[in-house]
């Protein structure tokens, strides 16, 4: 019988409820399917019943060589088979077995008990003969448990390697709320634009980079401290709305300051704060532009650059708009929130080196 016309059969008797019992598993599934897969199960020293294991028994130890277990199968009642795999993995620790199964016959549960973490994080795969399709549950019983596999190795290499998988994945959804707060904290411009862009494509009005800022901020504060968040009054919403090309009035001279070696700069924005500051810093040093240039600026962005296309990479319009020539031959970008504007400052600022740095004083937050 091929081993696909066998899971078929299993699979009609795990529906009719025929095996009622760990022996009725054994001797109905787990048998017939170790035959399929080539093991010789009448060979006592190969397949090995009651395996003992310090005083303690294990329901089958595969073997190979003789009488060497290279695999354990625990059996448990259809079912049944929930919490059982601690025991397993002792048995498997004992004597240093590479591969542990745990199945009631629907479910098979393929262990590599040497490797790190929880039990449940050390299993490989969970192959439920009624959930999966027929061609899958013959594959994973092939690629862990054929016997030719077993003897070559090639069934620990395959198990190693999708576990390798398995705790990939496991790692990047842990990271990927820590990386969905860093974002939020960090405020990317490209982040800044995407959610700019997709407010406009909503409701025709795009908010300024600032408004954007002042939204994610909002995000992390309601993240740490959920019991205090509260619904946006819509009124608020309406009052704000406004065009692109409407200038931002909401901030006073007071809001920014820029003192550079002993002299105040009156600015009425962010970025008049951050041009300003461009400008004193690259006539007072020759080679800031350069050694500014040379740094590692946004994920995807140039902060500053020779060619204003090279300012947003992919994104003429912003190139266009939101672009300044700070000295000939020298653009700087400027749609940024004020507070990625305060980051390029303090970017600059370290770059100008200790000489100049207790001279100037630029604050836009």
């Amino acid at each position: 019988m091929a081993i696909s016309n066998h899971i078929e059969k299993v699979r009609d008797g795990l529906r009719e409820g025929k095996f009622i019992s760990e022996a009725a598993v054994s001797q109905g599934i787990l048998l017939p399917t170790l035959h399929e897969l080539g093991w010789p199960v009448f060979d006592t020293s190969v397949v090995i019943p009651e395996f003992s294991v310090e005083g303690r028994r294990v329901d089958y130890a595969l073997c190979h060589p003789e009488n060497r277990p290279s695999v354990f199968i625990e059996v448990k009642k259809v079912g049944l088979s929930e919490g059982a795999d601690r025991q397993l993995f002792e048995y498997a620790f004992h004597l240093g077995v590479p591969m542990a199964i745990l199945t009631d016959g629907q479910e098979w549960s393929f262990y590599l008990p040497g490797e790190q973490g929880r039990y449940d994080e050390r299993r490989v795969y969970k192959l439920d003969l009624l959930g999966r399709d027929i061609p899958e549950a013959e594959n994973r019983l092939e690629r862990y448990l054929s016997y030719s596999n077993v003897c070559s190795g090639a069934a620990l290499k395959a198990a190693r390697s999708d576990y390798q998988n398995v705790a990939r994945v496991r790692l990047i959804e842990a990271n990927l709320p820590k990386a969905w707060d860093a974002l939020l904290k960090e405020q990317d411009s490209l982040l800044l634009d995407l959610i700019a862009e997709k407010v406009e494509d909503l409701c025709g009005y795009k908010p300024d980079p600032d408004a954007c800022s002042g939204f994610l901020e909002r995000q992390v504060q309601n993240n740490q401290h959920p019991e205090k968040y509260k619904p946006v009054d819509r009124k608020t919403i309406k009052q704000v709305k406004k065009p692109a090309s409407v200038p931002d009035r909401t901030h006073t001279v007071d809001n920014f300051n820029l003192v550079f070696k002993g002299k105040q700069y009156a600015a009425r924005s962010a970025r008049e704060v951050m041009t300003k500051l461009f400008q004193l810093l690259s006539q007072e040093d020759n080679g800031f532009l350069d050694r500014f240039a040379s740094r590692k600026h946004g994920k995807k962005r140039r902060y500053l650059a020779r060619e204003k296309l090279e300012l947003y990479p992919g994104r003429p319009d912003l190139s266009e708009q939101h672009s300044v020539e700070v000295v000939p031959g020298w653009w700087l970008g400027t749609n940024y929130s004020r507070r990625n504007i305060q980051d390029i400052i303090n970017l600059a600022i370290e770059v100008t080196g200790p000489q100049l740095q207790n001279d100037i004083t630029a604050n836009v937050l």
